[in-house]
């Protein structure tokens, strides 16, 4: 999906073409409705310092104060580790931030794939890593970092 055209809203963090990175660097301006997922894969992967989610919600909130989002526009970080960011104090943060600016944090969840339903529905199928209970859940826009190994 990520291959497609960009009005699917399916981006892939993976710096392998000045095409992709220039294509990803612009994406978090353009989420006007619906939910976003921002995917983070299990610990210990590249870039797990970097943390989008709060950047993406204040372009986004700007983007409601002009009427270029929609009010149910809302951004959702799934992984399937138990934190965002391994470093405690700075994962307190994190969260509260998120809590703070209305940011929904799944922790637990391992993303299975992406696919389009019968429908052509955006759909990503997610497994809880405690309990292996699997969710399908829709989407409008998706930011996936990809599984990597560390640096």
């Amino acid at each position: 999906m990520e291959q497609s055209h960009e009005m699917e809203n399916v981006f892939s963090h993976v710096l392998d073409t000045k095409e992709r990175v220039d294509r990803n660097f612009n994406h978090g301006w353009s989420h006007q409705a619906g939910d976003m997922i921002y995917y983070m894969p299990k610990t210990p992967c590249k870039g797990e310092a970097n943390f989008w989610p709060l950047y993406y919600e204040a372009w986004m909130r700007q983007d409601r104060m002009l009427g270029r989002a929609s009010e149910n526009a809302r951004i959702q970080v799934w992984t399937p580790n138990n934190f965002i960011l391994e470093y405690p104090y700075a994962n307190e943060v994190a969260l509260d931030e998120c809590h703070k600016r209305g940011i929904d944090v799944m922790l637990g969840w391992d993303m299975q794939k992406v696919h389009f339903n019968e429908i052509g529905e955006k759909i990503a199928t997610f497994r809880n890593v405690s309990t292996g209970e699997t969710l399908e859940k829709p989407f409008s826009h998706a930011n996936i970092n990809p599984t990597s190994k560390p640096h």
